[in-house]
């Protein structure tokens, strides 16, 4: 550097610019990773250096440089940048590298309204000193850079109109932790912070967002997924849209049933007016779920669900599509659509399916979710019924329309609702499931409102968290793991405030987890085993028994002591029925392993002391998680060896774990030949896991002739799916033909969230 160039400190001081202070911090950050190269982030950083420049905009700089170098021979380059980018965070919110100590802090973020008052209420100095001798620091410095944007963006405190942050990352994690066993007695709580905060900062459990962005603030309402039913009422309707608004606002995502709504031309007040159907009601709940979009930090979303067997079904298939024009499409919303086995069969067997509206055959819309061999029965006496408006159409050519518009748009989403209500937790004749979520992973009892006061009708919610396979030594981990995840959970169900009091009752009574997994990929890489070989159909069948033996095990113990939820016997686990005496057999013909664990000791158990949540499983899609952790998305594929998300803060490159040692052992997606092998795992995953399954389909077009997706490919993985008993289907991915752009690594540009909110992925 032949100029010299000085530089403007904080405090508006010029000074001339130090490298020697630069590089130092650089060799600081650089200790324990392998292939940097100070002098190339200096040359390269200099570039961009001017005279008078701000040392903010330096720091800034060489953060953003290092960011670039990432790459899949130096992947280290991603914690030289985390840890530059958190000494940048820390200098803004402690004016120095050092953080506070914790009750210091506290005091300051309470005097400031960002912290919850009640917390110096709550806990004395002595135990914020004990909680401070818990807390690692230098556990920042594990965190990959893509994982930093993540908190810095979303999860660590801020003032959002002046970028000023308040927090680092050790402080959020105990934070979380005191807060949610806050409950617990004097005598046990700090044995309980301490561990599921050494559980959270080493990434052992992973956390939604609700939760990470939220617990420790004023703000009290922390679980992800909603649940909400409409009726066939102005009344309903107009809850329901008032429902959505509230909860969107606190950041859930949403599942509105919106089946029983009566199709066009459907009379009114006995034929004074005839119905305007249901795409008039669909815009008006789109317009529900965009109007609070956090300040610009996330916008609402939602799914739609409705039976195949509606008479506008054709007309709802192809809201999502981009032909048509905007009065006849609803396109910023997705879709579920709910089917059954009769509707399989009369694909299989070439038949026709007759469509109908809810309003004209009472009681088919009722057993369609609760009793499966009286809806058979009464659905087929409608059709022979000429008094009752009606349409048939070929079931080849509608689940052709289905499958064409879900390859289309990817958001045409299925739930195979017979099963979900026969291999799931409930007693379907008096809690049948109707419905599932955004992301098609809960299925909850729900029933609708007539009043957003309403405490008769029930809204499902579901809270949300998962742990991380890939960092398990022994499944005997998953013990305690299970047993923190369910008590953290169970008490923030209890700490959290709820907006509508049909959410709280239905909450209460049944108090419904949702506990999955991340780093699926990274668990099979390391031990050598692939998705679509069968050779991980063992394995899994091993973990998601065991994940589901120790989730049910700790919430009877918590049941021994605090009692079992008010609406337990509405679950078949009352009757000692579990989910390995539901599940569909054909799973047995491609994995014969046994049962591991005592499960006949722990149906005793259940059926002695109860369980203290109706639902503890399910898997949902991890986007923002999995990032924090540096993990692989639930249990998906990943795309490739190194994926670039696309965010408002630039490219976020991201190197699933451990590659330079398991490079040979990951199975890409687009390198995976067919569905099959997946779904495979899913169906075994889904003999174990009490909820459900976001459970995706790929297709990469290049691979069939001519560069199209036969259907008949298409209804052959549909109803294979359902030959497996697996309960949704989340996603139909498309490959779209991404060129070669790095060292030969095909990279996929995603945006920052698939799902416009992302609220009920973790």
């Amino acid at each position: 550097m032949k100029k010299i160039f000085f530089v403007i400190k904080k405090n508006g001081k010029k000074e001339k610019i130090n490298l020697n202070k630069i590089i130092k911090i650089l060799n600081f950050a650089k200790e324990g990773l392998e292939n940097i190269s100070i002098k190339k982030i200096i040359k390269n950083s200099k570039l961009y250096f001017y005279n008078f420049i701000k040392t903010s905009k330096i720091q800034k700089t060489i953060i953003k440089i290092s960011s670039d170098l990432i790459t899949v021979k130096r992947p280290d380059y991603q914690y030289m940048a985390s840890r530059l980018l958190t000494f940048y965070i820390r200098k803004k919110a402690y004016g120095k590298f050092t953080p506070p100590k914790l009750y210091k802090h506290v005091k300051k973020m309470i005097k400031l309204k960002k912290y919850d008052k009640n917390l110096l209420k709550i806990y004395n100095k002595k135990e914020y000193k004990k909680m401070d001798s818990f807390v690692d620091h230098w556990r920042d410095m594990n965190f990959s850079y893509t994982a930093v944007k993540q908190l810095e963006g979303k999860y660590l405190i801020k003032d959002r109109i002046n970028n000023k942050i308040y927090e680092s990352a050790q402080f959020l994690y105990i934070m979380i932790s005191a807060c949610l066993f806050s409950e617990y007695p004097k005598k046990k709580r700090m044995y309980y912070i301490k561990k599921f905060y050494n559980s959270i900062s080493t990434f052992k459990i992973s956390l939604p967002t609700p939760i990470m962005s939220g617990v420790r603030t004023p703000t009290r309402q922390f679980s992800s997924c909603v649940l909400i039913e409409c009726d066939d009422t102005l009344n309903s309707i107009n809850a329901t849209a008032s429902s959505i608004v509230k909860y969107v606002s606190q950041r859930a995502g949403i599942g509105v049933n919106v089946g029983k709504i009566r199709a066009l031309g459907s009379p009114i007040r006995n034929g004074e007016a005839f119905h305007t159907g249901c795409i008039p009601f669909y815009k008006y709940f789109q317009s529900a779920i965009k109007s609070c979009s956090q300040g610009g930090i996330r916008g609402g979303a939602a799914t739609l669900f409705y039976p195949i067997w509606h008479l506008e079904i054709e007309d709802l298939i192809i809201l999502k599509n981009n032909r048509g024009i905007e009065e006849n499409r609803v396109r910023h919303i997705d879709y579920g659509l709910q089917i059954n086995k009769l509707f399989y069969q009369r694909l299989i067997k070439n038949k026709k399916i007759t469509l109908f509206s809810p309003s004209d055959t009472p009681k088919l819309y009722k057993y369609f979710f609760s009793n499966q061999k009286k809806f058979k029965k009464l659905y087929k006496n409608y059709e022979k019924n000429k008094k009752i408006r009606k349409k048939k159409i070929k079931a080849i050519e509608l689940f052709s329309l289905i499958m064409q518009e879900r390859t289309s748009t990817g958001r045409i989403y299925i739930q195979n609702i017979d099963h979900c209500n026969e291999h799931g937790p409930f007693n379907p004749k008096i809690a049948p499931i109707k419905q599932s979520n955004l992301c098609l992973e809960i299925t909850l009892p729900t029933s609708p409102l007539n009043d957003i006061n309403d405490e008769k009708g029930e809204i499902a919610l579901c809270t949300l968290s998962a742990i991380n396979l890939g960092i398990i030594k022994d499944l005997n981990e998953l013990s305690e793991l299970t047993e923190l995840t369910v008590r953290a959970l169970d008490a923030l169900l209890d700490y959290q405030n709820y907006p509508i009091l049909s959410a709280k009752k239905g909450t209460m009574n049944r108090r419904s987890l949702g506990i999955g997994v991340i780093n699926f990929a990274y668990y099979l890489a390391k031990n050598n085993m692939k998705y679509s070989d069968n050779s991980a159909n063992a394995l899994t069948h091993k973990t998601f028994e065991a994940l589901q033996y120790y989730l049910l095990k700790a919430s009877c113990k918590l049941s021994k002591e605090k009692g079992p939820c008010p609406l337990f016997k509405e679950t078949k686990y009352s009757m000692g029925i579990l989910p390995i005496d539901t599940y569909k057999k054909d799973i047995d013909t491609f994995c014969k392993e046994p049962l591991y664990l005592n499960w006949e000791k722990l149906r005793k158990k259940i059926k002695k002391y109860g369980l203290r949540n109706s639902t503890l499983s399910s898997l949902m899609p991890s986007e923002t998680s999995s990032q924090i952790s540096n993990s692989t998305n639930g249990i998906e594929p990943p795309r490739d060896s190194i994926t670039i998300k696309a965010s408002k803060d630039g490219m976020l490159k991201q190197i699933v774990p451990d590659l330079k040692s398991l490079k040979n052992n990951y199975e890409f997606l687009w390198n995976i030949p067919n569905n099959k092998g997946y779904l495979k795992l899913v169906g075994i995953m889904q003999k174990f896991i009490d909820q459900s399954i976001s459970t995706n389909t790929n297709y990469d077009p290049s691979k069939f002739e001519k560069g199209k997706i036969p259907m008949k490919i298409l209804l052959k993985d549909l109803l294979f799916s359902y030959k497996l008993g697996i309960k949704t289907l989340y996603y139909q991915n498309t490959r779209d033909g991404a060129k070669d752009l790095q060292s030969n690594i095909k990279i996929k540009f995603e945006k920052e969230d698939d799902c416009n909110s992302g609220a009920c992925k973790i």
